[in-house]
């Protein structure tokens, strides 16, 4: 896990925006399931000799027609999760797209509230969880505010403009592999940096947790 570094002021407040879509993604990759409350611990718990403002997760809807019903009532239910173990949750619904799948980008919203959030809770850290090579120029915008950004992901996956654009990369593959193993690693799907969001499948992945499991190991979708 990460710990303090002696040689940063102590309790720097940390701003934390979620691109779930994204991570998920990558924590599915490594045939793990994403422990949300291990994430935060790990970005910003005690440990790390941090203050928290606020850990904020973007998610995609299902669209609200009848045929999407049972699964935006299932991330209805993760989002409320979510929600109630104390992370600020902004949902967008999604619309449909072509093979039975459907689209619910939150680029946008997340760079906006990246910018407002800043002005506004005048973090000294902003860290992006995300790969997605989009966001490399909103970290340039909040480094020339004089806010430190770094970028959690995979390392091995992260582009090298968002690379580049980052103060520091923190790698979560060490931190996905003590998180429940729920298959074996699927194969390489996407190019480095490459937006996971855009297309979001109907069905939910054969992978996915169980009801039985605890709350403390709820699982993105």
């Amino acid at each position: 896990m990460r710990r303090k570094d002696p040689n940063r002021s102590a309790r720097s407040r940390v701003l934390v925006l979620v691109d779930e879509s994204n991570v998920g993604s990558s924590v599915r990759t490594a045939g793990r399931g994403l422990d949300w409350l291990k994430l935060r611990d790990f970005l910003a718990g005690e440990d790390t000799g941090r203050e928290l403002i606020e850990m904020v997760v973007y998610a995609g809807l299902p669209p609200a027609m009848p045929i999407w019903q049972e699964e935006r009532d299932k991330k209805n239910k993760f989002v409320q999760w979510l929600r109630s173990n104390g992370f600020m949750v902004v949902t967008k619904d999604g619309s449909p797209a072509e093979e039975g799948r459907y689209k619910a980008n939150v680029d946008v919203m997340m760079a906006i509230d990246a910018l407002e959030l800043s002005v506004e809770m005048q973090p000294d850290v902003v860290i992006l969880v995300t790969g997605d090579t989009d966001f490399a120029y909103l970290a340039i915008k909040l480094r020339r505010r004089g806010i430190r950004v770094e970028v959690a992901s995979v390392s091995q996956n992260l582009g090298n403009l968002l690379r580049s654009a980052a103060n520091e990369v923190i790698d979560l593959a060490p931190l996905f592999r003590t998180f429940e193993l729920v298959q074996k690693p699927a194969p390489a799907r996407a190019m480095p940096g490459q937006n996971q969001q855009q297309h979001q499948r109907r069905r939910r992945p054969r992978f996915r947790p169980t009801k039985a499991r605890s709350a403390s190991n709820q699982l993105s979708h």
